[in-house]
């Protein structure tokens, strides 16, 4: 789009400095990626003091334990974004039924493993608890960034109210 000056030239018009607010597009992505990048960082840490303090099989059992809880709580907000594109308001439904399946999942895939001799308990546990909370805050901290449109627009064919 172009303005006309006085001089006869076109300039383009100009570009505001604030783009209109509205709602975050799909922000289940970014916030999965957030949230994966600090329970990783966190599971670095619990590996990395899993095997200093007792054992690579304690290091593994922590990256296991809170491996779990990365792939488990990942799914979810996976089903919230592919939800979210077509029925946006669907999507937090869609974390209800997501949970109850991740909850028996879970118990699935541990009942399912057993506790092999490798496996350090305390280790298992502690990573799971710890990526919990990380995951959690950081989840929270990303939702709490985005947008969404609570209340449309009036009706500009009927005038409003």
């Amino acid at each position: 789009m172009t303005a006309s000056n006085a001089d006869g030239g076109s300039h383009p018009a100009p570009v505001p400095a604030v783009k209109a607010s509205g709602p975050t597009s799909s922000p289940w992505l970014k916030i999965l990626g957030v949230s994966a990048s600090a329970s990783a960082v966190l599971l670095i840490i619990a590996a990395a003091a899993a095997w200093l303090l007792t054992g690579g099989n304690a290091a593994l059992s922590a990256v296991l334990g809170g491996g779990l809880v990365i792939v488990f709580f990942g799914l979810s907000l996976l089903v919230g974004h592919f939800v979210g594109r077509s029925n946006p308001s669907g999507a937090i439904g869609m974390f209800v039924v997501t949970y109850v399946v991740k909850v028996v999942g879970f118990a699935v895939v541990l009942f399912a493993l057993g506790r092999p001799q490798w496996l350090d308990g305390t280790w298992f546990f502690a990573a799971a608890v710890a990526t919990v909370l990380v995951w959690q805050v950081a989840e929270i901290a990303a939702f709490s960034k985005t947008r969404y449109l609570l209340y449309g627009d009036a009706d500009t064919q009927t005038g409003g109210a």
